[in-house]
């Protein structure tokens, strides 16, 4: 009976040592499968790299700057994250907005406002890495930034008055903004968040594009986040074309702003997409309009930029008059009857341009103190946008970055660029003035 037993453990240990080795050679010949895909050439050698970790790029912008720059400069940092990410893994920091100009609302806490009370978060990040600040700020598990660039121009300006590309550490041109504390932390202005600090802080001359700084942020600077402050400073490196115009196509409202520009459109424009021909697919990238397929409310648009333009008198601002007989023009020529107008006009002038269109239905959008509220100065700002970039014809204000935007939203929604890029001649300019140039969407 012990005989039999004793055979019945030695047949047991035999079969377990023939099944390990069998794991073993199947688990051998899956590594041996791997070496094959990582071989160079003929050498029979494993070479893999360390995985790098994830880095942040923030940004800021000249605090004079607007909303509408501000959304350009977003596009230069999202393709310089790009640009990154084909050698490292990095994520954009959407700056929290705030302290903006053209906001005149003073009694409105209008700052620390994230991207996503504006814009379409996930539709950014189709395009490219983005989180919001606080996300960041839990990722990291503390309020810090490891190194700031201030970005400056030369103070030599160019060389030999010709433009070359070039990036150095400079002395600080003016007095920095970032001021060491008492445990060698540099604090300042971050977004109006008060315990965000940084470690490090340095001046960078930059004369360039985004692709002149990308190389520096990989081989020259090792911190996991990087703040670039004065980011206007970097310039577009292939504006107009396919990259440019995926961050621009990624960058849509967020779909609470433009559900209250479309119910304002049925309710007093008597537009809506399906009549008009702009409806748009959920996902940017699926979206291809041929220039005229979109046909547009039966109104027209207008974007009359006032306050500072008129204050400084400007030779490219019309008088309201001006304005207002040019309009009356285009709607007999174009057979229509009413006027959605967009400006920073104060109502009195608002009340004037309507009362040369007295045969006209003039309207505008003023928005709810619930909406105001809510979404402030720039959702109403987008609103503006939304509904004028749905019009039938669509004019603006010279220069404007708010008219530019404009035009390419409607460029997007597939207008005709006849329909699109227009604007109004100034007061001490000729009646037939430039106008602006059209720029086509490349895929």
């Amino acid at each position: 009976m012990a005989t039999s037993m004793n055979c019945t453990r030695w047949l047991v240990f035999t079969l377990y040592i023939l099944f390990l080795t069998l794991f073993l050679s199947v688990i051998s010949l899956a590594n041996a499968a791997d070496d094959i895909v990582f071989q160079s050439g003929n050498q029979q050698k494993l070479n893999v790299g360390v995985a790098k970790a994830r880095r942040f790029l923030l940004y800021d912008v000249n605090p004079g700057e607007g909303f509408n720059l501000r959304r350009d400069v977003y596009m230069r940092m999202a393709n310089l994250v790009g640009a990154l990410g084909e050698t490292e893994d990095w994520t954009l920091v959407l700056p929290p907005w705030g302290r903006i100009y053209h906001w005149q609302n003073r009694h409105l806490d209008q700052v620390r406002i994230p991207w996503s009370t504006f814009f379409d978060v996930p539709s950014l990040n189709r395009h490219i890495p983005v989180i919001e600040l606080e996300e960041y700020i839990k990722i990291r598990g503390k309020p810090e930034i490891d190194q700031i660039l201030y970005l400056q121009s030369y103070k030599e300006g160019w060389s030999n008055g010709k433009f070359e590309e070039k990036v150095d550490e400079r002395d600080c041109i003016d007095r920095p903004m970032y001021q060491k504390d008492s445990d060698g932390l540099y604090r300042g202005w971050f977004w109006g968040y008060e315990d965000v600090y940084a470690k490090a802080f340095k001046c960078v001359s930059i004369q360039g594009f985004t692709t002149t700084i990308a190389p520096v942020l990989i081989n020259n600077i090792t911190a996991t986040s990087v703040f670039l402050d004065r980011g206007e400073k970097i310039s577009h490196k292939y504006f107009g074309q396919a990259e440019y115009w995926k961050a621009r196509r990624s960058m849509r409202f967020a779909k609470h702003l433009t559900d209250i520009g479309d119910d304002f459109r049925r309710g007093f424009l008597n537009s809506d997409d399906k009549r008009d021909k702009t409806e748009v697919t959920e996902d940017w990238r699926d979206m291809r309009r041929d220039p005229g397929s979109a046909t547009g409310g039966p109104y027209i648009a207008v974007h009359l930029r006032r306050q500072d333009y008129a204050r400084g008198g400007r030779k490219d601002v019309p008088t309201l008059q001006a304005a207002a007989e040019h309009v009356e023009g285009l709607l007999k020529k174009l057979k229509l009857k009413i006027v959605f107008l967009a400006t920073d006009a104060p109502k009195r002038e608002i009340d004037e341009f309507k009362k040369y269109l007295s045969n006209f239905k003039v309207v505008n959008y003023v928005p709810p103190k619930v909406v105001l509220e809510k979404y402030m100065d720039g959702g109403v700002a987008i609103i503006d946008q939304w509904i004028c970039a749905h019009a039938r014809y669509f004019i603006g204000t010279g220069v404007s970055t708010f008219t530019f935007r404009i035009n390419e939203e409607r460029q997007i929604l597939g207008f005709d660029p006849k329909m699109t890029y227009n604007r109004f001649c100034g007061h001490a300019e000729e009646p037939d003035c430039e106008q602006p140039s059209a720029w086509k969407i490349v895929y």
